[in-house]
């Protein structure tokens, strides 16, 4: 597989991965930081909810697709700017898809948290 084959396989929404979501959580948890992650689980947990809509898991897996490819707009390699374009991404589909999140979403999100995070503040996730 090429580069722009590679590229085109992770920015087309269709193609999400959940095996690639969990990979990239995995590998950039503490890079990251609590509030990305949180936001992307929060996502992930909506969109496997089967009371979550069409429409909605349509804007979760764009936002989802956007986080685990592996080119953006601003390198996950970089300290502390590489994930603010994640974070944009992850806040506008939430926005986007509020009225679709439960408290039962939340929670599970929160309490994944605890695999990276020792401590998280709540204000953080909130």
């Amino acid at each position: 597989m090429n580069k722009n084959q590679n590229n085109e396989e992770f920015s087309n929404p269709s193609n999400y991965n959940e095996g690639a979501f969990w990979a990239k959580v995995k590998q950039f948890a503490k890079k990251a930081g609590a509030k990305v992650i949180y936001l992307a689980l929060v996502l992930h947990y909506a969109l496997v909810s089967p009371n979550t809509p069409g429409w909605a898991k349509a804007v979760i897996v764009g936002a989802l697709a956007y986080f685990i490819c592996p080119i953006d707009l601003t390198p996950d390699t970089l300290p502390i700017i590489g994930f603010l374009d994640d974070l944009a991404i992850l806040t506008t589909a939430i926005h986007a898809v509020q009225v679709c999140i439960t408290s039962q979403v939340k929670d599970k999100a929160k309490s994944k948290l605890g695999d990276w995070f020792d401590k998280v503040d709540e204000a953080e996730v909130a």
